[in-house]
């Protein structure tokens, strides 16, 4: 960690700088969770009021079975509302029982219920908008994810987690954002320990494609690791496998493709930290101008901030390190404000 933090204060001591170096794009190009074009419509109508295209958005996901598209679809929908909500009451009102809309309001209930300091009892009183979107499509997993999710705010035990959990692997035996769930799940700050997070996580990634995002539940569980700030002890060698399992995917995806956006920030973070600066400065090329709000939202409330924090940081490295002291420890945002955040996906 001493890498990370003296790049990110090296950063803040030597000013902004509007045009990297490195071949990558200047400070002002990079732009935050960027939609992607399918998206973007959808996000462009709602703001003028208009629910349809994101309501077709959502069933076209659906009736492909694209369920990791579906899965961000349904988070960035989520999130629009929380802020500009006239286009998805509009649209409850006119479809009360459409499985889109039942899920995009049971996502934005349990995203809501994570971030209140009243977690617990405000997602026991959600659980009905819950149970409802998972009654909706009978194929569909990501009702099940935002399940997994909201078991483990109120404190679900292993036979209930498990039983959504069965629900969610018949459904789709290799659907990223439920494995990730369950992962949180078995982290250390939950209900399992770091070991329990890298075997499960390890164990996924063996069973699925070289091009699945399942390749980088391994990065995450050593992103859980690595900021947790003690506990048992994980080799070195298994970290590094881990990263290296999530470069291989990410050397699959095109140059700034937004599919591949947050593992690769991920990546970036984890590659800083365990001091592989080469291997980090050509994730942050392939990121090109896609931030992400994860992980950088976990240390800061200015994630897009953060991100260029550290890409100036890598950028100047190594020369300016030596000069520098270490800065106090890096602590997740969750654990300086009391409680974890739902999702890191």
């Amino acid at each position: 960690m001493a890498l990370l933090r003296a790049l990110l204060r090296t950063t803040r001591m030597a000013g902004n700088s509007p045009h990297p170096a490195d071949g990558l794009p200047a400070d002002d190009d990079v732009l935050l969770d960027a939609p992607d074009p399918r998206l973007a419509p959808a996000l462009v109508a709602a703001g003028l009021g208009d629910h349809g295209p994101a309501a077709e958005l959502l069933a076209a996901t659906r009736k492909a079975g694209e369920w990791e598209d579906r899965d961000r679809y349904v988070t960035r929908l989520a999130a629009f509302a929380r802020s500009r909500d006239e286009w998805f009451t509009r649209w409850c009102a006119t479809a009360p029982n459409d499985p889109d809309a039942l899920l995009v309001k049971a996502e934005l209930a349990v995203a809501r219920g994570w971030e209140s300091p009243a977690r617990a009892e405000l997602l026991r009183e959600v659980g009905p908008l819950v149970a409802a979107a998972t009654e909706g499509d009978p194929r569909d997993p990501v009702p099940w994810r935002v399940a997994l999710d909201h078991a483990r705010g109120v404190d679900a035990d292993h036979i209930a987690f498990e039983r959504l959990w069965g629900e969610a692997v018949r459904r789709s035996p290799h659907h990223y954002g439920c494995h990730a769930a369950a992962l949180a799940y078995l982290s250390a700050v939950w209900h399992g320990s770091h070991g329990e997070c890298f075997d499960f996580a390890e164990t996924a990634a063996h069973d699925t494609p070289p091009g699945s995002l399942m390749q980088a539940l391994p990065l995450r569980a050593a992103f859980a690791y690595l900021t947790d700030g003690g506990g048992a002890t994980v080799s070195r060698d298994r970290l590094h496998a881990a990263t290296d399992r999530s470069i291989a995917l990410s050397a699959r995806y095109a140059p700034a493709d937004p599919r591949l956006a947050e593992v690769r920030n991920l990546l970036a973070y984890v590659l800083v930290t365990l001091e592989r600066r080469p291997d980090a400065l050509t994730q942050l090329r392939l990121i090109g101008p896609y931030a992400t709000s994860f992980p950088w939202d976990r240390f800061s409330d200015d994630p897009l901030g953060r991100f260029l924090d550290l890409r100036r940081g890598v950028c100047r490295e190594p020369a300016a390190l030596r000069a520098v002291p270490s800065a106090g420890p890096v602590l997740p945002r969750s654990e300086r404000a009391g409680h974890a955040p739902a999702r890191d996906h």
